[in-house]
């Protein structure tokens, strides 16, 4: 027989439990909840609002528009982004008690994208996250920058980085780290 964990939202999700659409084997952790999130494209001018966790199941059409509103804004390429980046923004936003829009900044980014951004600035990743829809770049209306960082920071769920300049906080599903400029 099959052990279940079912607990709130905050940890890894089985990278495949999108495409099983299924409750993950044992190990995984799934949330109890149903989840929304609502985006603002800065780039494209588009919005979403979307309920993409459902009665214990990743819902594969709300999942398939967040991608396409989070694809490569420079040559409109989609890439599939990470159910547990989703997890991750919907508990960010349930900490900080917010449910505005996530302004979105960079979601997925080809590798061609990549390689030009990286060649412009020593601050983008070669082999970012990005480019696997693990990571992305968002600021929300209404909650100060360092606040962003510093509860991103708190969740320890990955890598969490502090752009002052550029007005963004960079959060992504790899190994727990913090930096800021």
């Amino acid at each position: 027989m099959r052990k279940i964990a079912l607990l709130s939202a905050g940890a890894a999700l089985s990278p495949n439990a999108l495409a099983r659409n299924t409750i993950p084997e044992s190990g995984s952790i799934m949330p109890l909840s149903d989840m929304s999130l609502s985006f603002n494209n800065l780039h494209t001018g588009e919005k979403l609002n979307a309920t993409f966790f459902c009665n214990g199941k990743f819902i594969p059409d709300s999942m398939e528009a967040i991608c396409h509103l989070l694809r490569d804004h420079r040559n409109d390429k989609v890439g599939d982004m990470s159910p547990e980046l989703m997890v991750l923004l919907h508990d960010l936003q349930q900490k900080l008690g917010v449910d505005k829009p996530v302004e979105v900044i960079s979601g997925y980014r080809s590798p061609e994208t990549n390689a030009m951004l990286s060649q412009r600035s020593g601050q983008v990743a070669k082999k970012s996250l990005h480019m696997q829809g693990q990571a992305i770049d968002i600021r929300i209306p209404g909650v100060h920058l360092m606040d962003l960082h510093r509860a991103a920071r708190q969740m320890n769920r990955g890598g969490v980085g502090l752009y002052t300049r550029s007005k963004f906080v960079h959060l992504d599903t790899g190994r727990p780290r913090f930096w800021g400029s």
